[in-house]
């Protein structure tokens, strides 16, 4: 199943230093043990864990694995780390909840309003996360996009940002400890992952079956290469599934608990009104 976004590639039109990727990782993880530092009530160290795993896994896909260019092997594992594992990680570690507890009272309005903004809630409801990240892999499976972002710098890291971001909205629409007003019961989160599973599955077979095809528009493919990139895709989305559904019932039985009354709720909730979070 997929957590999160397309086929990740770095390929050959990756542009700048091959560093150069990595720049932003490290300020993510910088600027989170900054804020974490910053709190007046002791941030978990476990969150903390999570964001630097998260991070971790991102400069992996960023940086060794992008300078396979031409392994399909390399580019799956991509897709894995940048589309899925990276971003449960970083949604794990609740990075907005610190940011509201460390935010002067202007950011932590202008949160809560995007939190309360209807278009947000339409984004990351589960089954429309879910449509980004399997219809986006299969948009560069099934189209000519894979070889294009190959050979087009800026479309190659647009794509790139697609994977990460569809993933962590995927990943935090159903498990994210941040809060998510009016997020879906657990009947609707389960389906949306089960269909996401499903898609994924799916679409790995399908490019198993027809490698010597797929992605078009491919010169001097290796079919083989592309049949143990499906194995990887097929396997390493169970991986990735089995952790999610982990996470999402680990979160559901949390909500579940009787919570103190100074809970992160009433922390998150700077312009006087009220972020709920719903089991």
């Amino acid at each position: 199943m997929t957590v999160a976004g397309p086929l990740a590639h770095a390929g050959h039109a990756a542009a700048g230093p091959p560093w150069f990727p990595l720049f932003p990782v490290a300020l993510l993880a910088a600027g989170y043990v900054l804020a974490a530092v910053r709190d007046p009530r002791g941030w978990d160290h476990r969150r903390t864990a999570s964001w630097l795993l998260g991070c971790a896994l991102l400069a992996v896909a960023v940086g060794p694995l992008a300078q396979l260019a031409d392994d399909p092997r390399g580019h799956m594992a991509q897709h894995l780390l940048l589309g899925m594992l990276a971003p449960l990680g970083l949604v794990l570690a609740a990075p907005v909840t610190l940011l509201l507890r460390v935010a002067p009272p202007p950011v932590r309005r202008a949160v809560g309003r995007l939190l309360r903004a209807r278009p947000l809630h339409l984004l990351a409801h589960p089954v429309t996360a879910a449509l980004l990240t399997t219809g986006g892999l299969a948009l560069v499976l099934l189209t000519p996009l894979y070889v294009a972002a190959e050979r087009q710098p800026v479309l190659h890291h647009a794509v790139h940002l697609h994977y990460l971001a569809a993933g962590y909205l995927f990943a935090w629409s159903l498990a994210g400890p941040d809060p998510a007003p009016r997020r879906p019961g657990l009947a609707v989160r389960i389906g949306a992952l089960l269909g996401a599973a499903a898609g994924h599955a799916v679409l790995a077979k399908y490019l198993y079956a027809q490698a010597e095809t797929l992605p078009p528009g491919l010169t001097g493919r290796d079919p083989e290469a592309f049949r143990s990139a499906a194995q990887l895709m097929y396997y390493g989305g169970d991986l990735a599934e089995l952790l999610l559904a982990a996470a999402l019932f680990a979160s559901w039985y949390h909500a579940r608990r009787p919570r103190p009354t100074h809970s992160v709720k009433r922390l998150v909730s700077p312009a006087g009104g009220s972020l709920t979070q719903t089991p």
